[in-house]
Order: C-alpha cells, then sequence, then structure tokens
C-alpha cells in the first residue's frame, strides 16, 4: 500500500485540506469497521458462543503483542491505556512521592506532560522546569537540573516546534543522576520509527489516535520491566494483579500491572489494524514524505514567520501569525484544517504522508496575507 492508497482509505480527507494530524488522525475505514466488527461480535455472540471475558482477554494480549513488535519492546513491558496522559498519570502515581522529591521536565510539554506534576506540587513535590530556546534542551542545562531529581518527563518530538530531542542523551543523563525518565512520545508513532530499546527510557507513553491514524480510546505505555517493579499503581483490578482473588494480591509483573478492569478493547482492536496499516505503508516511507512536504511549506514560509526548524524534523512546521485563532477559523472557512498554539502563540499545520503538494501550495496561499 502506498500513502494516495491510505489517503482513498480515509473518509475525512476527501474533501478539505486536512493539516492537523498532530491532534487528531482521522481513521480509515477499516480502521473504524474493526472496532465496529469487534463490538457487534462481543455484544451479539460471545454471551451465547464464547466467554465475553475470555474473547477480551484474548484480544487484549493479541493488542499487546502487536504494539510491542511495533515499538521494539517486549509484550510483558507493555500496557493498553487510553491514552498518553493516563500514561503519564499512571507512572505519576505510582511513585511513592515525598516532600522534597523533585520532578524535571521541560518548557516544550504538552498539558498530558505538566499537569500530573501541578497536581504533585500540592503535595510538596518540587517541579522544575528547563527553560529552552527554538525547541531545543541544551543539554548541560537539563544535566544541572535533573542532578537531585527523582523523575524527569520530557517529550520525543515536540508539539510546540516539531523538533525531535535527543531521547537517548536525555535518558542518559537522568539515568546518571538516578533519576526515572519518562518519554511522551504520542508524535512519533506513525510519522517515525520509534524503538523505544534504542532510548532506553524507563516508560513511554504514546497513542494511536494522532499520526497513527487510529481511534480515541486505544493508548499504550511501555515500562522496561526492571524499572516496573518499583512502581506500585494506586489502582488495582483484577487484570493488574497475578490472582484476582488473592489476598494479599500480587502485582502482576511487568507494564499489565497498569491495567485495571474491564475496559472496552475495540478502541484498541483498532490500534492493531492501524499500525498493521501504516506498516504496510512503511513508517519510514511515511517519515520520509512527510518530511518532504513539510519542508515545501517551511519554504514557502518567510524565514522571520517559520517557528519550526528550516529543515523540518517531523511533519510539523509552527508559524508565527498576527492572531492565531482567528487565522485558524479563516483558514477553516476555506476549507483548510490547522491549529492554534497557546505557546509559542501560534498556528501549526501537521503534514502526514497522506497530504498532497497541492495542499500545501492552498495552505501557502491562504496564508499569504498573514506576511503581506
Amino acid at each position: 500500500m502506498n500513502p494516495r492508497e491510505l489517503r482513498a482509505d480515509t473518509p475525512a480527507l476527501h474533501e478539505d485540506i486536512y493539516l492537523n494530524f498532530g491532534a487528531h488522525g482521522p481513521s480509515p475505514r477499516y480502521v473504524v469497521e474493526a472496532a465496529d466488527e469487534f463490538v457487534q461480535s462481543h455484544e451479539y455472540d460471545t454471551s451465547t458462543r464464547n466467554d465475553p471475558y475470555e474473547v477480551a482477554f484474548d484480544t487484549y494480549d493479541r493488542v499487546r503483542e502487536r504494539v510491542a513488535t511495533f515499538v521494539g519492546a517486549d509484550t510483558d513491558e507493555i500496557a493498553l491505556t487510553e491514552s498518553t496522559t493516563a500514561g503519564i498519570n499512571a507512572v505519576a502515581t505510582a511513585i511513592d512521592w515525598g516532600p522534597g522529591d523533585t520532578v524535571v521536565r521541560t518548557d516544550l510539554e504538552h498539558p498530558a506532560g505538566t499537569l500530573p506534576w501541578q497536581r504533585l506540587e500540592q503535595e510538596g513535590v518540587e517541579v522544575r522546569v528547563v527553560e529552552t530556546e527554538d525547541g531545543r534542551v541544551d543539554l548541560d542545562a537539563f544535566a544541572e537540573a535533573v542532578a537531585d531529581a527523582r523523575l524527569a518527563c520530557f517529550s520525543a518530538v515536540t508539539w510546540t516546534h516539531g523538533t525531535r530531542l535527543p531521547v537517548a542523551d536525555l535518558v542518559d543523563i537522568a539515568h546518571e543522576a538516578g533519576a526515572f525518565a519518562l518519554v511522551d512520545a504520542v508524535q512519533v508513532p506513525g510519522q517515525l520509527p520509534l524503538n523505544v530499546g534504542e532510548w532506553g527510557a524507563d516508560a513511554v507513553a504514546a497513542a494511536g489516535h494522532k499520526w497513527l491514524l487510529g481511534l480515541w480510546g486505544g493508548g499504550f505505555l511501555y515500562v522496561d520491566r526492571n524499572a516496573a517493579e518499583a512502581l506500585q499503581p494506586t489502582t488495582v483490578g483484577y487484570r493488574s494483579v497475578e490472582t484476582p482473588t488473592a489476598d494479599p494480591y500480587e502485582f502482576a509483573p511487568g507494564a499489565r500491572r497498569f491495567e485495571v478492569g474491564s475496559s472496552n478493547p475495540a478502541p484498541h482492536v483498532a490500534l492493531a489494524e492501524a499500525i498493521d496499516a501504516i506498516g504496510e505503508v512503511g513508517v519510514d516511507r511515511i517519515a520520509d514524505r512527510s518530511q518532504k512536504l513539510a519542508g515545501h511549506l517551511a519554504d514557502g514560509v518567510p524565514d522571520d514567520r517559520l517557528l519550526s526548524p528550516m529543515d523540518p524534523e517531523s511533519g510539523l512546521v509552527t508559524i508565527d501569525v498576527d492572531d492565531p485563532e482567528a487565522t485558524v477559523d479563516r483558514l477553516a472557512s476555506e476549507g483548510i484544517v490547522v491549529r492554534a498554539l497557546p505557546t509559542p502563540d501560534a498556528v501549526r499545520a501537521s503534514v502526514h504522508a497522506v497530504n498532497t503538494h497541492a495542499e500545501i501550495e492552498r495552505l501557502l496561499d491562504a496564508l499569504e496575507p498573514e506576511w503581506n
């Protein structure tokens, strides 16, 4: 399959010019159909023909295995979650925090990577923010901030500038300081290659409803099996323990301790289907085309208006305009979908391999009044 075929299979891309994959990726028909078929089978057939719990657990196992292969992990290092936010919160609440403990994050983080730490501040945990410039993290500044920290949380690809942070280097620095390394990777799966083993992080949170073109609710959390043993989730249920009837209970080994109860498997069925579709196109092929299209866009933006790298590192391109919200509304009236960012105060286009050069030209033509 090629990007053109993937586009043809995605109804939402047939009319408007959709350039907001960094927020939400519309799904191909067969991804939605996979979820629908599972729900119908689970609700109509399993009550009389199969045990619905057995079907659900077999499905969880199958999806975990598929996700693990996709990200370069072992199956027992994957937990199925609702979202990236849910994954980050699962880790944040599984640590026995005390007054004087420190969390380090950058000023490039999405609210998913800021709000859990704000809550911990109310319990006496210090949150130290590493200031950045143009979407870049200074490694020395990061090392200084994390020197006495208990945990460091940072993004693999920034939602603000589309820059790729040096994840493996940041993980090494955190580990040298004895800190837990937690990565928000939601902007990676589906647009760039992902191998958690190469990063070496303790945990990586992500989801499939953006570049993977999956459904909302299909998230996943990687947790290194050794790191998992020191984490004690504050929520517990029959999916997170070895023997549900045991007293005292023992958490399941690895990441499965973060799965709790009877969540709907359908979004994760869709996640597996989306991973297969992206795999048929090829992640390397998608990354190459996305960045070429993003480069086409960046080339057409005046240098003083381009907030992302001139040579884009992802499909995310951030552009300075005088009134981002008004610009987003105006473009929407012309059938072009982008989004406004709170920080920096700008608009962001998220360019996927399913987009076209003609669509980039349309966006540039529509943006021209912003800088004339």
